[in-house]
């Protein structure tokens, strides 16, 4: 049974889905004003590796990521560049698209943006104000933090030691609140910004209030899984419970997972745009293999710190080359195998008894690093397989697959230079089986790889059918 370390309890927790074999999981997505750093890349590799793990262990998971499409940085980057602030969004929402794929981060079900959910955000508000956990000043509204019972439960912070740090700030906006700690839901219009009309005035919506209101618009008003950086624990998610909660009346996620910061330089320092220390992955995947990238952040337990440097990324790159190597040395060994041999059963034996411990040790709250060291165990296997003077075609193909599907939780896809028809027509099959379970994700990933190999696929009513590019 799988094991969650819920943020919300401080505690590993078993997962129990909302609804028998699906999994709605939320995940806060880019703020899409420049391109995104490997910082940024942790979140959406550690989460991707999650999703994958939950599929592979038989869900069907829904997964939601949004993109931040109105905000200061935004509109601040949009007179930089003369260009307006769905024109900024939708730059770099194509830029984060190419950057995840070259990572081999599986596509959302859906990415919701903000600007498509506006009459929603009004809708959500209004309810809160209806409510009284909300209130008008001057075309802003803002959020009544003290009414919320249990206000700092994710973050594990008391009211007065918020208020503490509430009662240090200055300002016009404090002027507006009835207390230091409210928190605004809608921003009046500012002169020459993007704005739409509501009934409080011209205005657009604050951060927080965006990601309740689109994920319980897509994924319902309590929902399984709720990801993001470890950042966005407080203030971003502590406010998402109390609006959505308030709304709602009812627990707005199970189970709360945050991954932990990408460190670079002597001091440790957490990579961020602010401090000017990071490292685009536009920039990145054009200098190394972007599957290195990959490994190094997919097989480290999601909730630790990765400390980014040369010879972290050198030894991903040498980790990387062992494990394409023992594949491909038993890959060699499928030309000359036989159909069957008297060991085969005590070797199937021997790579199932792999199989629990691999999925004993990503069991325990996924955790990647435990788990590609049973890979690695798989891959010596392997090699010492594949120097065996007669080797199994039944062996050989079970193993592979089993390896494969490994390498795919962590987003790595190692496929020969010249694939052989068999190797086409099983990932045809998978293919085919994506499909039926509507995981079209995973579906246009074996085509995408298909094709990188020059294999084009035709779909027909008599089924898949394939050829190779002249």
């Amino acid at each position: 049974m799988i094991q969650i370390y819920n943020t919300l309890t401080r505690e590993k927790e078993t997962f129990k889905p909302i609804e028998e074999g699906k999994v709605r999981m939320y995940v806060c997505g880019p703020t899409v004003y420049n391109y995104i750093h490997i910082g940024n890349a942790r979140s959406s590799i550690a989460f991707d590796t999650i999703r994958r793990y939950l599929e592979y262990r038989g869900y069907d998971v829904n997964y939601v990521s949004n993109f931040t499409d109105v905000d200061d940085k935004i509109i601040r980057t949009a007179k930089e560049l003369g260009i307006t602030a769905p024109e900024v969004a939708d730059r770099f929402i194509q830029a984060f698209e190419e950057d995840t794929n070259a990572l081999n981060i599986m596509p959302a079900t859906s990415n919701p943006r903000v600007m498509d959910h506006m009459p929603d955000i009004l809708t959500f508000i209004q309810a809160l104000v209806d409510a009284g956990y909300a209130y008008e000043s001057k075309g802003d509204v803002y959020y009544r933090t003290r009414k919320f019972e249990g206000y700092g439960k994710l973050s594990h912070q008391s009211i007065d030691e918020l208020e503490i740090g509430a009662s240090q700030r200055t300002g016009e906006e404090l002027a507006l609140k009835e207390d230091p700690l409210d928190f605004a839901l809608w921003k009046a219009a500012k002169a020459d910004e993007i704005s739409w009309d509501s009934p409080w005035g011209a205005g657009r919506p604050g951060w927080h209030i965006e990601c309740s209101v689109m994920a319980t618009k897509h994924l319902g008003d309590t929902i399984d899984i709720h990801g993001g950086g470890q950042d966005l624990e407080f203030p971003h998610h502590e406010n998402e419970i109390a609006q959505s909660e308030a709304k709602t009346g009812k627990t707005f996620a199970n189970y709360w997972m945050h991954n932990g910061y990408v460190t670079i330089g002597e001091d440790d320092e957490k990579m961020s745009k602010s401090l000017g220390n990071f490292i685009t992955v536009h920039e990145m995947v054009q200098q190394i293999d972007p599957q290195i990238l990959r490994f190094f952040m997919a097989t480290t337990q999601y909730r630790r710190p990765i400390r980014y440097s040369e010879a972290t990324m050198k030894d991903a790159g040498v980790n990387l080359q062992k494990l394409k190597t023992a594949f491909e040395n038993l890959s060699f060994r499928k030309a000359s195998a036989v159909a069957n041999l008297k060991e085969d059963q005590e070797k199937l034996q021997q790579l199932e008894a792999l199989e629990v411990r691999f999925t004993t040790e990503m069991d325990d709250d996924f955790n990647a690093a435990n788990g590609i060291t049973v890979v690695y165990e798989l891959a010596k296997w392997l090699n010492q397989y594949s120097e065996q003077e007669a080797v199994s075609t039944v062996v050989i193909e079970a193993t592979l697959a089993k390896f494969t599907q490994w390498m795919s939780i962590f987003g790595i896809f190692f496929l020969s230079d010249e694939l052989l028809d068999d190797d086409i027509d099983q990932l045809i099959e998978e293919r085919n089986q994506a499909r039926k379970d509507r995981n079209f994700a995973r579906s246009d990933e074996i085509r995408d790889l298909l094709k990188d190999k020059g294999i084009t696929l035709e779909d027909t009513a008599q089924g898949t059918r394939w050829r190779r590019s002249e």
